[in-house]
């Protein structure tokens, strides 16, 4: 077992929580959102707190992505590389691991602090995540070297990080790269195992289909152009992929167990609004807290899809 690589996160997590509680001492660490004071409802429903974390159901439910993070990390410390970039302490492995983890301090300073710095090392955490897995597929496709992915990965982040700090999360042109990421992957997971040169003409049009699942329809889309210019970006993984893949991944029961729990946690996020029905302010259990929870079982899920990829 490599040691370090499960108990460097973990003490990285508890350093966190130490800062974290040290800093809300001093007073000047938390702050609320333009619009709003204590006691009011936030826009995630729960009241906003006077205490350490403004949000405390919203911010605390975070410790799931923390801990299926460092479950990730366990698996890697227990087991030699070799089987394929997600089997051992590889740097491809370790980056996802280290992105799903990340997203429970990002998501946590947001609804913890509500600061504007908060609200951007959240969505920062969001894209670090959803940019791996269409990126871990065109390279795995294109069979290029893991170093040129991480340096490409590190790279990209680099400048949204500070693009985004500078120009806000659309980085001023009116980009959502979260939702843009979620159809590249499934663009490129299709082309992975179903490649054919119509396919790849064709592939745009499935970010269509992902849009629509969550409730953006191609004429509204069509309608407006202008804000969704973007969608012509659903063909990049086309310019890319111009044959079969050598590897594939084969336990796709984990791709569809990630993807029912993230659509119900999507459904529950609905839900976790004022004036919606399921929001109680007062509560403990709020619905933007179990889209948390959900969401961080889902990435173990996406985990251990990736982990079966096989030479075809």
């Amino acid at each position: 077992m490599n040691t370090k690589v499960f108990f460097i996160p973990l003490i990285c997590s508890f350093l966190f929580f130490v800062i974290y509680l040290l800093l809300a001492q001093t007073g000047t660490f938390l702050s609320v959102e333009p619009g709003y004071s204590i006691n009011d409802i936030s826009r995630w429903c729960e009241r906003i707190s006077s205490g350490y974390f403004r949000e405390p159901s919203n911010a605390l439910s975070n410790i799931g992505f923390i801990t299926t993070g460092l479950i990730m990390f366990w698996i890697l410390s227990r087991e030699p590389k070799g089987i394929n970039k997600f089997h051992g302490p590889t740097p491809t492995a370790l980056i996802f691991a280290s992105a799903a983890l990340f997203l429970g301090p990002g998501s946590l300073l947001m609804h913890g602090t509500h600061t504007a710095w908060g609200q951007w090392a959240d969505w920062l955490s969001m894209i670090m995540f959803i940019s791996i897995p269409w990126l871990v597929n065109i390279f795995t496709i294109k069979n290029y070297p893991e170093n040129v992915f991480v340096k490409t990965y590190v790279t990209y982040i680099s400048i949204y990080a500070v693009v985004s700090w500078n120009l806000g999360f659309d980085l001023g042109v009116g980009l959502n790269l979260w939702f843009l990421s979620i159809a590249l992957w499934v663009i490129t997971e299709t082309l992975q195992h179903f490649y054919s040169k119509t396919l790849r003409i064709l592939s745009g049009f499935l970010g269509f289909i992902v849009a629509s699942i969550f409730g953006v329809f191609p004429n509204e889309i069509i309608q407006n152009l202008n804000e969704y210019w973007w969608v012509i970006l659903f063909w990049v993984p086309a310019i890319f992929i111009n044959g079969k893949s050598p590897m594939r991944k084969t336990r796709f029961r984990w791709f569809w167990f990630g993807n029912f729990t993230y659509i119900t946690a999507f459904i529950i996020w609905l839900q976790g609004y004022p004036d919606t029905a399921f929001c109680n302010p007062d509560s403990i259990v709020q619905a933007h807290a179990l889209w948390h929870i959900l969401s961080s079982i889902a990435t173990l899920f996406f985990f251990f899809y990736f982990r079966s990829l096989r030479l075809t």
